[in-house]
């Protein structure tokens, strides 16, 4: 069982910069990150592979890297340029096999949530 713990949410005006990790307790294989606004569905935002290879979903490519430190079993998340539609509550996610997963199924562990709100 893999325990993944977030931190870094906040509130940030329109054009800033907030950055989220996840400490996760032991060794995983992908690792993504999904976010989720009141009355929607979770929704992929990007993912990185065990050997740092990436994907993104249309709404943040640009503005978001994800990234990972194997040694430190961490995931990060550096986001620049925020818009109010990024609020949401951020979630990290980890899957048990190599699979670079866009979907929630694909994940088995989760972490908690980190909240994210955009001023306008």
């Amino acid at each position: 069982q893999v325990q993944l713990v977030e931190s870094g949410g906040g509130v940030v005006q329109a054009g800033g910069s907030l950055s989220l990790s996840c400490a996760a307790s032991g060794r995983t294989f992908s690792m993504g990150w999904f976010r989720q606004a009141p009355g929607k569905e979770r929704e992929f935002v990007a993912v990185v592979s065990f050997s740092g290879r990436t994907v993104y979903s249309d709404s943040v490519k640009g503005r978001f890297t994800i990234s990972r430190d194997n040694g430190k079993n961490t995931l990060y998340l550096q986001m620049n340029n925020l818009k109010p539609e990024d609020t949401a509550v951020y979630y990290c996610a980890a899957a048990d096999m190599f699979v670079m997963g866009t979907t929630p199924q694909y994940y088995r562990y989760w972490g908690q949530g980190t909240q994210v709100t955009i001023s306008s």
